[in-house]
């Protein structure tokens, strides 16, 4: 999948989880990336936010931290 799509999704579900906490949120988004995309997914998107991340919001970078730490 293009890193622009990926960016897309993580960026939309961080929008949803938005809501949450500020401490809240990130974890909850690492958790849905890691329920619903597939490991090539999550491995694309680590490996994007690796390089800088450009184009991820705040909390969907603190969420792929904590995705590439697992």
């Amino acid at each position: 999948m293009s890193p622009d799509k990926l960016i897309y999704m993580a960026n939309h579900i961080s929008k949803f989880f938005a809501t949450q906490s500020r401490t809240a949120a990130p974890q909850a988004v690492a958790d849905h990336l890691t329920k619903f995309w597939e490991p090539r997914m999550r491995e694309q998107i680590c490996a994007h936010w690796k390089q800088g991340g450009d184009g991820l919001d705040p909390i969907a970078k603190e969420a792929v931290d904590i995705l590439s730490s697992r």
